[in-house]
């Protein structure tokens, strides 16, 4: 089964997280199918701290792809943000 869930990155004490398509098998930082967009929850400043490709979640959901919660709030955030 496919899932869209995050993927952690960064450096000790500075979390960046990647929305990703994977294999629900699959380990939490492995491969993943389709990159979906980021999550940056130490934005400072200008920097861009959220960034998803909603028309690419919206296929992957299409074709039966399970999204987690974190993953869900977060691209509910960006379609408030795209909207506005």
């Amino acid at each position: 089964m496919v899932v869209i869930r995050l993927s952690r990155g960064g450096s000790k004490a500075r979390p960046f997280f990647n929305i990703i398509a994977t294999d629900k098998r699959t380990r939490r930082d492995g491969e993943c199918i389709e990159r979906l967009g980021f999550y940056n929850p130490t934005a400072r400043g200008a920097e861009e701290s959220l960034r998803v490709a909603l028309d690419r979640v919206a296929y992957w959901k299409s074709v039966g792809a399970q999204i987690s919660d974190t993953a869900e709030r977060l691209v509910k955030q960006a379609a408030a943000k795209a909207a506005a």
